[in-house]
């Protein structure tokens, strides 16, 4: 019972370790795609808002577990 619990538990590590290797695969193919389609003869609109959309949202999801410089202060504020 404990050895499963344990492999689940570095499953859990493992795959969340990876997902943002795989969050920062998916928006540099986003970017890619984006920036492809502004080169291209035939622009099309659709895919580039999609792709730049696809991008933020990854950037909004990585950075915001990224602490903020001025953490410290607004905690001594608080106080």
């Amino acid at each position: 019972m404990r050895s499963t619990i344990l492999k689940f538990l570095t499953f859990e590590v493992l795959l969340f370790k990876n997902m943002k290797t795989v969050k920062i695969l998916i928006m540099v193919l986003a970017i890619s795609i984006a920036l492809y389609q502004q080169v291209s003869e035939e622009k099309n609109i659709y895919i580039t808002v999609i792709a730049i959309a696809v991008f933020m949202f990854g950037m909004m999801q990585l950075s915001a577990k990224t602490p903020s410089k001025n953490q410290e202060k607004e905690e001594e504020d608080a106080e």
